[in-house]
């Protein structure tokens, strides 16, 4: 099995020429011919994961977020693509692409925080996110909660006394989609890296918007896309490296 039969399974699953323009998405480091001998699916292309793949002996990664994201200006022995090719570790980066796509982060968000319902959107500018619903109705403080204990962080968010049951996902950064997304008419939007005006956006609109955390609401498709490795690729190792180097006081 070659790095190139990993490559066309997620190519056939999540489709790389889905990506938006501005990705850099596919297979950005090493050889396709490469006889896989293990495989880490990580959110970001870290030493860490590098450090995962090195010890367990195994020479691809498969990350959400592109190891090649801006032109490269040079490649020294400081930079990581110069130890992933050292080191002889393919890279595939799967990301918007796996953003939007069916059983992708968006749906991996839904499902964790028990949306029902789940409808996929895509706004006037091409970008995407789903919209569900909770069983139950909860208040934007229970619900504001309830994220917090599924996604196992700190939630910030603006809501008062607002009922929610319709909720707008859409993983990692999706601020900037706050006014259409609150044209679709829900009660609830999750998503990260808000800016501070977004907020008071939001809370002039009247609604409950929660910043959930960009790697909390990404990270969560590893396990996931993981275990559908595993499974279609039963004979090869596959392991999970969920490293984020950012902190949260007590």
């Amino acid at each position: 099995m070659t790095v190139n039969d990993i490559y066309t399974y997620l190519d056939d699953k999540y489709n790389f020429s889905s990506a938006l323009s501005y990705d850099n998405v596919g297979h950005l480091v090493g050889s396709l011919n490469s006889t896989v001998t293990g495989i880490v699916v990580c959110l970001d292309c870290t030493d860490e994961a590098v450090s995962m793949a090195v010890e367990q002996g195994a020479n691809l990664i498969v990350s959400h977020h592109p190891v090649i994201f801006d032109p490269l200006k040079s490649v020294t022995d400081e930079s990581l693509v110069y130890r992933l090719i050292r080191n002889d570790i393919s890279v595939i980066s799967v990301h918007t692409n796996l953003d939007q796509a069916d059983g992708g982060v968006n749906d991996a968000l839904c499902s964790a925080i028990d949306l029902v319902n789940v409808e996929k959107v895509t706004d006037s500018e091409g970008f995407f996110y789903r919209i569900g619903e909770l069983e139950e109705p909860m208040s934007a403080e229970v619900f504001a909660n309830f994220v917090a204990e599924k996604l196992k962080l700190r939630v910030k968010y603006v809501g008062e006394n607002n009922s929610v049951k319709r909720v707008a996902v859409c993983s990692g950064s999706g601020g900037s989609m706050l006014f259409e997304v609150a044209g679709t008419g829900v009660d609830a939007f999750v998503t990260a890296d808000v800016k501070h005006d977004v907020f008071l956006d939001a809370h002039a609109l009247g609604m409950v918007l929660l910043d959930a955390g960009h790697f909390e609401t990404e990270d969560i498709i590893v396990a996931p896309l993981a275990n559908e490795l595993k499974t279609a690729f039963p004979k090869v190792n596959v392991a999970e490296n969920h490293f984020t180097p950012i902190k949260y006081t007590k």
